[in-house]
């Protein structure tokens, strides 16, 4: 028997979330450049980001082809265009004068994947780039990442849209996140819903409080 889908969130009806989701705006422009293993990955998170905040673009590639179109439009912007990602030059969103209508880019991939699309679109690395200072513990329980500082996507974008600018309220955010963590919790047996438990207080335990955002785990 197929799954019934919510027409709404696109999760299936055991799981919808709809009663979770608050739209919000914000003065940033977000734009997520997915890579493709992420579009269809049943944990990934750009998918609850655009139904809090809808304004999110999400542009699949890989390659500077890929991403022809969106380059040419960036281009043409009257807006600044930041890329979210860690490096000796990034600038911490928190403390530079980044306006808040500004236009930011973010990798939606792992480590790896991330790090081999920069390869393939130098021109990302010609961005100014920004970085976030995170002192805590992804909320991500359910996607295991070999980095103790790791955040999701969505995670990422929220810290980074508030560092750049503290008026908004990100919490819609997490809500809808929680409520998709929570429901695959549930729907786990009970011994593996405890390992993702026993991993979730091992990363804790090893988070170093000075820990900044250097990444994104998708």
């Amino acid at each position: 028997m197929s799954r019934v889908y919510c027409q709404k969130c696109a999760y299936p009806q055991s799981a919808c979330i709809c009663n979770s989701v608050t739209r919000i705006k914000a003065k940033t422009d977000v734009i997520v450049l997915q890579h493709p293993s992420e579009v269809e990955h049943a944990k990934n998170t750009v998918k609850l980001l655009c139904l809090s905040l809808p304004q999110t673009q999400v542009v699949v590639g890989e390659t500077a082809e890929d991403f022809a179109e969106l380059r040419q439009a960036l281009e043409k912007s009257h807006r600044a265009v930041y890329l979210v990602y860690p490096s000796e030059n990034s600038q911490n969103a928190a403390s530079s004068s980044v306006p808040n209508d500004c236009t930011i880019l973010l990798i939606d991939g792992t480590w790896r994947k991330a790090f081999k699309m920069l390869q393939l679109n130098p021109w990302l690395l010609a961005l100014p780039a920004l970085h976030i200072e995170f002192e805590g513990v992804s909320q991500y329980r359910i996607r295991k990442a070999k980095r103790s500082d790791s955040l999701s996507t969505l995670e990422a974008t929220a810290y980074t849209l508030q560092a750049i600018d503290s008026s908004l309220d990100i919490n819609p955010l997490f809500d809808v996140f929680d409520a998709m963590v929570q429901h695959k919790l549930n729907a786990m047996p009970a011994e593996v819903r405890a390992r993702y438990a026993d991993s979730s207080d091992t990363i804790k335990n090893n988070t170093n409080i000075n820990n900044s955002v250097k990444n994104k785990e998708k």
